[in-house]
């Protein structure tokens, strides 16, 4: 975050008082493949190794971390360098993933290039949870996320065991950012996914499920709305969507058999 200098006017008391505020920070993160492919990120400036990860299962360049041979992060020139085994076809990846293939639909178009992927995933899960897990889990996000706290800019996401143990959290000025980073993060740390669930701040929109289909997350709640492509998408995938947890409710949208009261 960066401090600003800033005027603060207040109509109701007819003052102006010249003061610091903290604003979130917005960087250009490089990310290189082998030497051979670079994709640019706007983003935080933090983990970059971990959203570095999670972006490249999410577009299906990587399949396993354990195809990863070597990795490098340079804070200062955000940058990561990242270097497949020489058993990955990076070309033919590249041909194929969602970057290549993705059909972005017109403002007027009443569909969803999510809504209708033959490629999402189905997750296999037979994870049940008490309802009472996820209102803990966003407990304990509220309480680590400092940087939404002191700008009011930033988004959370977190990945929990069933008993709400947490594994992974990242807070980002993108929601999307916030997603790849968590599942980096716990795909690093080899932690089974279809044994837990993904906490997220924004809204849900197809792509976000896509992410989690992806490496198996059974279970996806949100404290904000859900996008029909992500009602679509989950109903697709065998996932959970939860959507408006606020206070003691919260909104379940596909496979309710999951939450259990």
């Amino acid at each position: 975050m960066r401090q600003v200098d800033i005027l603060r006017l207040d109509l109701e008391k007819g003052t102006a008082e010249k003061m610091v505020d903290y604003v979130a920070e917005e960087v250009p993160l490089q990310i290189i493949v082998n030497r051979a492919y670079s994709f640019v990120i706007w983003c935080s400036p933090m983990q970059f190794k971990e959203l570095s990860v999670g972006y490249l299962l999410a577009e299906e360049i990587l399949h396993d971390v354990d195809e990863i041979e070597g990795m490098f992060a340079d804070e200062a020139k955000r940058l990561c360098e990242i270097t497949l085994k020489p058993t990955v076809n990076l070309d033919e990846r590249m041909k194929n993933s969602r970057r290549s293939t993705r059909i972005i639909p017109l403002i007027k178009s009443p569909t969803s290039a999510y809504q209708h992927d033959e490629k999402i995933a189905m997750v296999k899960s037979n994870l049940t949870i008490k309802a009472q897990v996820i209102l803990d889990a966003i407990h304990q996000m509220n309480e680590k996320a400092k940087g939404f706290k002191e700008t009011g800019g930033l988004h959370d996401s977190g990945i929990f065991n069933a008993d709400g143990t947490m594994v992974a959290f990242s807070e980002d000025v993108g929601r999307h950012n916030t997603v790849d980073k968590v599942i980096g993060e716990a795909s690093l740390k080899r932690i089974d996914f279809s044994e837990c669930i993904m906490i997220i701040t924004g809204r849900v929109p197809g792509d976000m499920i896509y992410k989690a289909a992806k490496v198996g997350l059974p279970i996806v709640a949100s404290v904000a709305a859900v996008l029909n492509s992500g009602v679509s998408s989950a109903q697709k995938a065998n996932i959970t969507l939860v959507g408006f947890v606020r206070g003691k409710r919260m909104n379940i949208y596909t496979y309710p058999q999951r939450i259990q009261t």
